[in-house]
């Protein structure tokens, strides 16, 4: 902090440390009607929310705020001039994989955190547990996962199980709340989101040991995520499916061709799986940085190391597929999945009938937002295969 009077570097001071375990995401000043000002500070810590408060003073700590649950922030607000009636209060948006997003108010004179304003249109959620895993990858980093499975389930046996992930451009995928998490557990099955390097969950470091030339370690976690999901008791290969779209559809790509034995059934949304030839189509000459450019030899080395659509073999029986595109995607063209589609049709050796190789085509949509009835729809057709190939009954 510093004095605007003074702005100069001499005058600067370290208010508030660096958490090297966490990520700091908002800061917001508290007025406290009984004392002094506060700073309270948003951290993400393995990807899972804490606000904590300190002095505005001397930046000591003075305590944490209460959250509902294991989730993360959706917004972090405090009274502002026009409401100083307000002061000592703090509105926190949060969620968590089975609690839609919710308004709560924390109160610095009793120090306790209430629901104010639950989302609209809420309705009770199937009963589920949760927790939070650690298991170490290939190299021996410890990478976590949320795990959703239905409750009472622990312990009777393999089921199927549902993992998925994004890991790239520095993109957290936080516990937020998830229907088809809720979905996929109530039928009766387990469902994983795994915090993937690539993404920003443990911060800047994590992104950058997951890209460009470290690109392998995203694929290498998710390959360790269902590892350890089998090797505690919850699945089997039989009974494992991946789901990712966009950067995410390029890892389910690279862990259908990586690990084909690994996966019963892939979904593979509006994915980037041409690796050598990326840059030429839509928006991918914007992404050379995340990934690197075909133009430089040793940069298109580490594309080809691991680009799907270069990586299919014939006589492979790979896992049942569905690839899902939108004709109006102006972000990852949907030619990436056409041609993988007919890549590996041609290729495996699966039965076709047990193992088939589809592509459902939209169209009148785009890369991200879409109606709610196109969401259900797509969200619905895409459990619908996980499920019909995983032996996961789905309630109607």
């Amino acid at each position: 902090m510093t004095d605007p009077r003074t702005p100069g570097r001499e005058h600067w001071r370290e208010l508030v440390p660096e958490d090297p375990g966490s990520v700091l995401t908002a800061v917001r000043r508290l007025a406290d009607p009984a004392g002094e000002p506060l700073l309270a500070l948003a951290r993400s810590r393995h990807a899972v929310a804490e606000i904590a408060l300190h002095r505005a003073s001397d930046g000591a700590p003075v305590g944490a705020v209460p959250l509902p649950a294991n989730g993360s922030l959706t917004g972090l607000g405090v009274a502002d001039r026009d409401t100083p009636e307000q002061a000592g209060r703090l509105w926190i948006g949060h969620t968590d994989l089975v609690t839609p997003p919710a308004v709560h108010r924390f109160d610095l004179a009793t120090g306790a955190t209430v629901l104010e304003t639950a989302a609209p249109g809420t309705v009770d959620v199937p009963g589920v547990r949760t927790e939070q895993r650690a298991f170490t990858s290939a190299d021996g980093t410890t990478v976590r996962m949320f795990v959703i499975a239905p409750p009472g389930n622990a312990g009777t046996g393999p089921r199927p199980a549902l993992v998925t992930g994004y890991g790239g451009f520095g993109i957290s995928r936080e516990p937020a709340y998830s229907a088809a998490a809720l979905a996929w557990a109530a039928a009766g099955g387990t469902y994983a989101l795994v915090s993937l390097r690539g993404g920003g969950e443990e911060g800047e470091d994590w992104h950058l040991a997951g890209n460009r030339a470290n690109k392998q370690n995203v694929f290498d976690d998710l390959h360790a995520a269902a590892e350890a999901l089998v090797a505690a008791g919850d699945t089997t290969p039989g009974q494992l499916a991946v789901m990712g779209g966009s950067n995410g559809g390029l890892l389910v790509g690279a862990a259908l061709t990586q690990r084909p034995e690994l996966y019963r059934a892939v979904v593979c949304s509006a994915p980037l799986l041409d690796m050598a030839r990326y840059e030429e189509f839509s928006l991918g000459r914007t992404w050379n940085d995340e990934y690197g450019t075909a133009a430089d030899p040793e940069q298109l080395g580490w594309l080809l190391s691991y680009s799907p659509y270069h990586h299919v073999r014939d006589g492979v029986p790979y896992p049942a597929v569905l690839f899902t595109v939108f004709d109006s995607d102006t972000r990852v063209d949907p030619l990436h999945a056409r041609k993988m589609c007919a890549a590996l049709q041609h290729a495996t050796a699966g039965d076709p009938a047990t193992r088939p190789v589809l592509l459902r085509r939209e169209t009148d949509v785009g890369h991200g937002a879409r109606s709610v009835s196109r969401t259900v729809a797509l969200t619905t057709d895409q459990l619908a295969f996980l499920a019909a190939h995983t032996g996961l009954e789905l309630t109607t």
